[in-house]
């Protein structure tokens, strides 16, 4: 699978691009890592160096690619963090583009905008923006649950008011929707589920939570997600797959006692077809 994936970039850790292309190359895709900033480090150190592209600059790389008659090749897109709407706008027109070429092509998003404790960490006006402009656009989604509340309109405590609120999404464009850190009322003390959902039902994944919570797992859990259920066409399948490599490379993140995700102790587990967490049917 060839993937145009238009996110930030960092030189030291993993998140955006630094964090989602290893995994892909690691499971054999091809992936065209488009970046939108280049930062000395992740913005959650309180410092960095380095570059916010301009938006032109990001459309005239996408336009390079065109140039090189492959752009109508990709069979995905992928995208994370938009600090600005007109990021926003060079990467919706990327993805009209790509689907133009090739109408079996998906985009895929990971609606950043905030978390259970932080709140909204974006600019004022981007989280409506992804809500009523991106997400619409996308195929497949994976917000967190707090990203989830916010793009419903409702705030979930129960399994099935999460899916309720998934439904609301769905409604509104994409047909698979991911969910991750889901805590409700019927959460076993100390687990978390990741649920996915699609036009074939609903399936969830219970792990145990670690306390941990680096930069850059939604990165690495929105490509993964999307790899797999490219590859395998199977929701329940994806999700399996999916959770037990981001709960692995958490488990070599802890155990090294380090900020940054291990994603590169972890690649043997990223790359395993034998999932450690199987899915259960919801729906």
């Amino acid at each position: 699978m060839k993937i145009l994936s238009i996110q930030s970039s960092v030189a030291y850790g993993h998140v955006g691009n630094s964090a989602a292309v290893f995994p892909l190359q690691r499971l054999g895709h091809e992936v065209w890592p488009v970046l939108t900033v280049h930062f000395s480090n992740h913005t959650g150190y309180g410092a960095w160096r380095g570059p916010l592209l301009d938006p032109a600059d990001v459309r005239e790389v996408i336009a390079g690619i065109e140039d090189r008659g492959v752009l109508g090749t990709a069979d995905a897109v992928l995208s994370g963090y938009q600090g600005d709407p007109a990021v926003g706008a060079v990467i919706l027109d990327a993805v009209a583009r790509v689907k133009e070429l090739n109408p079996d092509a998906v985009y895929c998003c990971d609606p950043v905008m905030g978390d259970r404790g932080r709140g909204m960490f974006v600019k004022p006006g981007i989280p409506e923006y992804m809500r009523d402009q991106v997400v619409p656009r996308a195929d497949v989604v994976t917000p967190n649950h707090f990203e989830l509340d916010f793009l419903a309109g409702r705030e979930t405590g129960t399994l099935e008011e999460v899916l309720a609120a998934v439904d609301v999404v769905r409604a509104a464009g994409p047909r698979d929707v991911l969910v991750t850190s889901v805590l409700h009322g019927d959460s076993a003390p100390d687990t978390l589920d990741v649920v996915a959902v699609s036009d074939d039902g609903a399936w969830a994944v219970t792990t145990p939570l670690l306390p941990i919570a680096p930069n850059g797992c939604g990165d690495v859990t929105a490509a993964l997600y999307l790899a797999h259920l490219r590859s395998t066409g199977s929701p329940a399948r994806a999700l399996e797959l999916t959770t037990s490599a981001v709960y692995a490379v958490l488990e070599a993140t802890l155990a090294a006692g380090t900020r940054e995700i291990q994603l590169v102790a972890a690649q043997d587990a990223i790359a395993s077809t034998e999932p450690r967490f199987a899915a259960r049917r919801l729906r």
